[in-house]
């Protein structure tokens, strides 16, 4: 049974939200982030990132609370106004090949503390303590967490309905997206909606983990029972069809003191290897894996005779990769902190593995097939974690399109 609650939301004004709304802060190069900060007044970064315009050294509690500073200022001006009755959001985002439609809600802490909303990635404690302390200092959120809920037709018919009206935005990004955001403030409405999830067996965060871990926290340690805000996490909430994965591509620096005979010949012992020369290879199913190397793609077929797999962890490509060829024959153990090894989302070309080879950065690359959401799932459900940078996962939202007060 999964709760969720409507809020009131504080939106930046339809004239205004075009130029408010912006990618995640660390999306952006330092020269788009000067740019961005010096030619448009109106940007959320400017309250993500206060300090620009004086750059001294600061501490976390002070740069956090000039966050919250800077958005009083933005909400004071009217660039950002808070909606006078809870609501429910429906925000759909469409992109140059993808189409993404969620309804953005309070879920519940409690829930997430009962496995009711489940997780599948590991944390670390120091960035969750981070973002609890900046969220308590900024009192506010705008990042929700995504995650996914079992297709519905009910809820999928729901929804377009309420999307053939006039949205209360609409407006396009720099990045050839255009976002549209409806307001449903019916009571009846919502009451309905949220019958429906109270039917819904679990809800799987798809992308937001820290973030999620740091609510609970910020929950923990609120001392104010008027304040019930805490006790909701800032979600988006997108059936499971309409999620896109992305694999994690790998990039190695070197063969760990191997010749490249050797090491071919020690793959060949898990793998089937064909050499497709200068063809790009890109796999095409599950446990199949392209390699670049030495200016020569190769395919690489996991040799399953002897393979049995206990659990959907083992039988995880990016788990089987590391388990056969990064730990024992490139000696990488800590996959998030190794120097030697690099990532490349599958958002991008596989020739971009290549160039990054070819130009000497690395030896060696590594292409993966992306995982689906019934592995996420089948992880989840048996408390299990996947392998850093296993998914890249879209939708992604804009920051200061939707703020959840705390």
């Amino acid at each position: 049974m999964a709760i969720i609650v409507p809020f009131k939301a504080v939106r930046p004004t339809r004239d205004k939200v075009c130029l408010v709304t912006c990618r995640s802060y660390e999306e952006y190069v330092n020269a788009e982030l000067a740019a961005q900060l010096d030619f448009n007044p109106l940007s959320f970064l400017h309250i993500l990132k206060p300090a620009y315009t004086n750059q001294e050294t600061v501490s976390f509690e002070k740069r956090y609370r000039q966050v919250h500073q800077k958005y009083q200022e933005f909400k004071n001006e009217i660039i950002l106004v808070k909606d006078n009755k809870p609501a429910i959001y429906i925000h759909k985002i469409v992109t140059k090949t993808h189409s993404f439609t969620g309804i953005i809600v309070g879920t519940s802490v409690e829930d997430y503390r009962n496995n009711v909303i489940k997780k599948h990635e590991d944390i670390l404690a120091f960035r969750v303590q981070l973002l609890k302390d900046y969220m308590k200092y900024a009192e506010f959120n705008t990042e929700p967490v995504l995650m996914t809920y079992p297709d519905n037709k009910t809820i999928e018919n729901w929804i377009y309905n309420c999307t053939q009206k006039l949205a209360d935005f609409e407006f396009s990004t720099t990045k050839k997206e255009i976002h549209y955001l409806w307001k449903i403030e019916d009571s009846l409405e919502i009451s309905w909606l949220q019958n429906i999830f109270e039917k819904t067996e679990s809800l799987y965060i798809a992308d937001g983990h820290h973030r999620t871990e740091a609510l609970k926290l910020l929950s923990e340690e609120n001392t104010d029972p008027e304040n019930t805000a805490k006790d909701y996490i800032l979600s988006y909430l997108i059936s499971e069809n309409n999620v896109k994965i992305y694999e994690f591509n790998r990039l190695v620096k070197d063969l760990n003191g191997f010749s490249k005979e050797d090491f071919i010949n020690e793959l060949s012992g898990s793998f089937i290897i064909e050499n497709k020369h200068k063809q790009p290879f890109q796999p095409s199913e599950k446990h199949q894996f392209g390699m670049y190397l030495d200016n020569d793609f190769y395919s690489l077929v996991l040799q399953k005779d002897n393979e049995v797999f206990e659990t959907a962890l083992e039988s995880l490509d990016t788990q089987i990769l590391y388990k056969k060829v990064l730990l024992p024959l490139l000696g990488i153990e800590d996959l998030r902190n190794d120097e030697r090894i690099e990532y490349i989302s599958g958002k991008q070309s596989i020739l971009e593995v290549k160039q990054k080879i070819d130009l000497g950065e690395f030896e060696l690359g590594f292409i993966l097939f992306p995982s689906n959401i019934e592995e996420i799932k089948a992880l989840a459900d048996n408390n299990l974690i996947m392998p850093p940078k296993s998914t890249y996962i879209e939708p992604k939202f804009r920051s200061g399109l939707v703020i959840y007060e705390l």
